[in-house]
């Protein structure tokens, strides 16, 4: 099935032209923090905005007006949990999790890789990323929030980004 009708063509790109416009200004107004990749809640809401695009494009029985009513559902849950998560402690430890390490001062935090489950060889592929070529250069790799791997070189300062990583 290569063509249905030139109604269709035209419904989608009119449609894909409003709803898209409709994204981007909800988008503006709602400011950056909502497509940020703080964390896992953030990736579900940023995923289901694509997706709600796609239905809105794609499926007939979809209107504009219902799929932007969708957009603006999501936006506005995305910045409620954002600005709760601000303002309480325990609603911010339901949704986020904390960074955790899984490698220190030359020994692979056995348990956290686990608990984790995160592979040796994801760390290791973490330090050649950041141009480690031994492990002995390495100080700390931290498995973040988002689910990224921060790989700390050994340093002589003072500073410490790890205060607030769990061991």
């Amino acid at each position: 099935m290569l063509f249905n009708s030139w109604d269709a063509v035209w419904r989608t790109l009119i449609v894909g032209v409003l709803a898209y416009s409709s994204l981007v200004l909800l988008l503006r107004v709602s400011g950056k923090r909502t497509l940020s990749k703080m964390n896992a809640f953030d990736l579900i809401v940023t995923v289901a905005l694509g997706s709600t695009l796609a239905t809105i494009l794609l499926n007939k029985n979809v209107a504009l007006v219902e799929g932007i009513s969708a957009f603006f559902i999501l936006i506005a849950l995305q910045y409620l949990v954002a600005w709760l998560s601000i303002r309480s402690d325990g609603f911010k430890k339901l949704i986020k999790s904390d960074p955790k390490l899984i490698f220190y001062q030359g020994k692979y935090l056995k348990e956290n890789i686990v608990k984790e489950r995160v592979l040796e060889v994801e760390i290791l592929q973490a330090a050649r990323s950041s141009g480690i070529s031994s492990m002995e250069q390495v100080e700390a790799v931290v498995l973040e929030t988002d689910g990224r791997i921060s790989v700390i070189k050994k340093s002589d300062s003072k500073t410490n980004t790890l205060d607030n990583v769990d061991i």
